[in-house]
């Protein structure tokens, strides 16, 4: 299964938070009682988001955070990699890759296609388009248009 974790997860929510409100700097309190997280997570996020350049800082009474640049300009996939690292769906497509099957496996150039899909398809999506709430029954991206997600599972 393919799942990505609560740390990124809160920080597509912090993130979607400061996109909707870029007219103000925020505390690390504020955010955490905004959006109902524990304080030491909302640290812990906000500072590998600013490491990674898609916050700025402010220290002094007048600090906080806020976005470095325009929600329309800001990708998901930008957001899981400032916390999970690079996005790497299999040890073959990772930087860092040791398996020990990768001198003689077939199938590693289409785990790399796969992967650079679902990057791309990650990309796609910016942080504005997370602030416009969607209808329940319909998605905004159709890659298998016959297919449908049941369970977690492709049917189609």
């Amino acid at each position: 299964m393919l799942r990505m974790s609560k740390l990124t997860d809160y920080g597509i929510v912090l993130m979607s938070h400061l996109a909707s409100k870029t007219y103000q700097q925020h505390s690390a309190h504020t955010l955490s009682d905004a959006v109902s997280m524990p304080l030491p997570t909302v640290r812990k996020v906000l500072k590998a988001l600013s490491n990674s350049g898609l916050l700025i800082s402010e220290r002094g009474a007048q600090g906080g955070y806020n976005l470095s640049r325009n929600p329309k300009q800001i990708s998901v996939a930008e957001i899981i990699s400032a916390i999970e690292g690079p996005i790497a769906l299999t040890e073959c497509v990772s930087d860092e890759s040791h398996c020990e099957q990768e001198s003689h496996c077939d199938v590693q150039t289409n785990w790399t296609r796969i992967n650079n899909a679902v990057f791309h398809a990650l990309d796609e999506v910016k942080l504005s388009d997370m602030l416009v709430p969607q209808p329940s029954d319909v998605s905004p991206i159709h890659f298998y248009p016959s297919a449908t997600l049941h369970n977690g599972e492709l049917h189609g």
